[in-house]
């Protein structure tokens, strides 16, 4: 007689923030089939009721306690940055699981604070980085793990992005240091910054500059940044990022490798799939237009979003199979808080005028610098000061 099959888990979740990122959990948890949402929360109880209505969902509430009494295992967080830390510390302390947008905070402290509650209850942390789920942006971290590009060398990533006013005026807490922690380095590029250490990995050092071009009448906060990192390995990377374009350019990353090959990943329009518009590998060069003529340069908030749905759910699924195979997700809090540390200190560099080292790196290998060392202008500098 062939014994029964095993009934599959069902994972009870629950939704805090009911703003615009709240469709990409409903829809992510949706997909899944041993998942049931069973409570949305808001601290606007008429955006949580329409929430609850449009996806089906029995509980709409309006406190993170009466959201997690209803025995969840699985808490989606997807409020403001600042409020993430109270949240994730009471799924924590009710043994629940989290999955939290980012930045998952925006200050070092807090951030360690919620990695530390979340490791000291047992459960799983993980941050939502959804753009490494790409198949392009996986293609790139198996390239660099077979060794088609070998250890990365260099890196230059591009987040050339347009943001209208409204954009920053929709939500108050937009634009302003204390509810949104920072501009286009916090909520726009950090994607990319995860990339950046999830290709090169650990930093060793950032020095950075940030000004407000554009939306200064409206916001605290910078609107462009560029920044300097040399990572533990020793390769370095260059970043700009600006939410000051228009039209927008999107986004691009180009890897080369201690092999010579190099390879480039292309988000434009913003929030369309990744794909690779520059792999250069042996005696050959594939490549494919950055900016295709007649595409619409400039999308809204919403359709951003609707395009990383199946990212999101890639994410999501990954989370709970971790959660059914007891182990770690693909993207943890821990991972989180390398991205937040290198943007914090493109911050405080730019803040002093001076880099922020984080640890020591490789010493270039055949490099030795002259006593003086000549520079454009024709002023000679002495060694020490050139480093």
């Amino acid at each position: 007689m062939t014994p029964p099959a095993t009934a599959r888990r069902t994972y009870r979740a629950g939704i805090v923030g009911c703003g615009a990122i709240s469709r990409n959990h409903l829809e992510a948890f949706a997909a899944l089939d041993n998942v049931q949402v069973v409570g949305v929360c808001d601290i606007d109880p008429d955006r949580a009721r329409a929430t609850a209505r449009a996806w089906d969902v029995p509980n709409a509430l309006n406190t993170v306690d009466e959201l997690l009494a209803l025995g969840l295992d699985i808490l989606s967080v997807g409020t403001p940055h600042p409020t993430h830390e109270e949240v994730v510390l009471k799924a924590a302390a009710a043994g629940v699981h989290v999955l939290c947008e980012k930045p998952i905070a925006t200050r070092l402290e807090p951030a360690e604070r919620m990695v530390a509650a979340c490791e000291d209850a047992g459960v799983q942390f993980g941050a939502l980085f959804q753009r490494r789920f790409w198949p392009a942006a996986q293609r790139i971290r198996s390239a660099i793990d077979d060794g088609t590009l070998g250890r990365p060398l260099l890196a230059q990533c591009s987040v050339m992005l347009h943001r209208a006013p409204e954009y920053y005026s929709r939500d108050a807490w937009r634009g302003t240091w204390k509810n949104d922690g920072g501009g286009v380095l916090m909520t726009q590029a950090i994607h990319q910054i995860d990339l950046l250490q999830w290709y090169l990995g650990d930093v060793a050092e950032v020095y950075g500059k940030v000004n407000t071009y554009r939306h200064g009448d409206y916001i605290e906060v910078e609107d462009s940044a560029t920044a300097v990192i040399t990572f533990t390995s020793g390769a370095m990377a260059t970043l700009e990022a600006s939410t000051a374009v228009s039209p927008n350019l999107g986004i691009q990353l180009r890897i080369t490798g201690e092999t010579g090959a190099s390879a480039s990943l292309t988000e434009f329009p913003e929030g369309s799939d990744g794909r690779l518009d520059l792999w250069a590998v042996g005696e050959k060069i594939t490549v494919e237009p950055v900016h295709p003529e007649g595409v619409e340069p400039n999308v809204d908030l919403s359709t951003i979003n609707g395009q990383l749905i199946p990212h999101h759910t890639s994410q999501v699924r990954d989370f709970v199979q971790a959660l059914e195979a007891g182990t770690a997700p693909a993207i943890t809090g821990k991972d989180a808080l390398k991205s937040l540390r290198i943007l914090l200190a493109v911050y405080e560099s730019a803040r002093t005028g001076l880099p922020v080292r984080f640890a020591d790196a490789e010493a270039p290998a055949r490099v030795q610098l002259p006593a003086d060392v000549e520079v454009s202008s024709g002023t000679r500098v002495p060694a020490e000061a050139a480093g």
